[in-house]
């Protein structure tokens, strides 16, 4: 009875971790905007960045699913009232919200660029055929959300080391010719910057999840793993990009490293590209209805509907654009959510 119990902790604990994962790897980060935007731009000085972000995860993941499952916390306004206070919360709530929504929509953007730029489809046919599915999942609720991200993942995962096993062995990866190394202001503050803002845009998939689920400790070892995958999958995509000369000029770059180095995984690439970008759109859609409902007295299914209406005013927006524009600005911005996770205390 023991065994039994522990094994489905350990079940529940990698749920947990493939959502966090799933969240967090979302449009900017399967495609490699994000991953360049935030670490590659800065060089052999980023990789040291991707270990601290690294570590935030794993310690910033942990504090805020626990921090959320002993205060009972339904949504991230509630979080917010035991970080921020009852006087500042509604405020932090209002711009989490539209940082939430501005992230949703770069990331709906961004499945509209995968059929743009690698299927030859329009990317309005690509945000549309998105939202539609997005909807469907959302009317599962919890499982719907589960059942992708268990999927997706893992194939992501694999995905991931099979294109940096096959670049190193063709002694392509990390020449000395690009691996030049920025020690800036903004190169220091990125790996701070980076997992501050994918830990507030996560916390909206994150603190129901931590509420819902059957232990703390699945929610310690959720977390544990999730920021330790994230990490892995940071790092070795980093290196690929690095060792990529023409990844400036893509809108998804880690899909054109693919069609390089790896043309017969190339499809496959970007179904799984795309299931990424999917799992995070619905992880943006499941928080904002959440909230939503705490809001407006609708229903879920009704609050579905309307979300997906809309984020289709999105779709005449160009995805690498907006990731470049919104992701850093919402990074400075989620730096106080990083300082209060480490400043109050552990709620008994």
């Amino acid at each position: 009875m023991e065994d039994l119990g522990k094994r489905h902790e350990w079940s529940e604990a990698w749920q947990i971790a493939a959502v966090y994962v799933g969240t967090v790897i979302g449009a900017g980060f399967a495609t490699g905007r994000e991953i360049m935007e935030f670490f590659t731009r800065y060089g052999t000085a980023g990789t040291v960045g991707i270990i601290i972000s690294g570590c935030l995860f794993i310690w910033g993941g942990a504090r805020l699913m626990v921090m959320a499952r002993r205060i009972g916390a339904a949504s991230y306004d509630e979080l917010n009232r035991y970080l921020f206070g009852n006087m500042l919360s509604p405020f932090v709530t209002l711009v989490m919200t539209v940082m939430i929504a501005g992230v949703t929509a770069v990331m709906i953007a961004g499945a509209g660029a995968v059929f743009e730029e690698q299927l030859g489809w329009t990317r309005q046919a690509g945000v549309a055929l998105t939202l539609g599915l997005a909807l469907l999942v959302m009317l599962l609720d919890r499982k719907g959300l589960f059942g992708v991200n268990v999927f997706v993942v893992p194939m992501m995962m694999i995905l991931s080391v099979a294109v940096w096993i096959k670049m190193m062995m063709a002694g392509d990866l990390c020449r000395p010719d690009i691996a030049a190394s920025d020690y800036s202001l903004k190169a220091m503050l990125s790996p701070f910057s980076y997992a501050a803002f994918n830990l507030a845009m996560a916390q909206a998939v994150l603190v129901p999840v931590a509420r819902e689920a059957a232990s703390e400790r699945a929610v310690k070892r959720g977390a544990m793993l999730g920021g330790g995958i994230l990490t892995g999958l940071l790092l070795l995509n980093h290196i690929v990009l690095l060792s990529f000369p023409q990844k400036d000029g893509y809108d998804i770059p880690m899909a054109e490293v693919v069609r390089a180095f790896f043309a017969m995984l190339y499809w496959l690439y970007v179904v799984v590209i795309y299931g990424e970008i999917f799992t995070s759109v619905i992880g943006g859609l499941f928080g904002l209805a959440r909230q939503a409902r705490i809001w407006v007295p609708i229903s879920g299914k009704g609050i579905g509907v309307l979300l997906v209406l809309v984020f289709t005013a999105v779709s005449p927006f160009h995805y690498g654009e907006l990731l470049s524009f919104i992701y850093p600005l919402f990074g400075y911005i989620s730096l106080a959510l990083l300082w209060l996770l480490w400043r109050r205390k552990m709620p008994r």
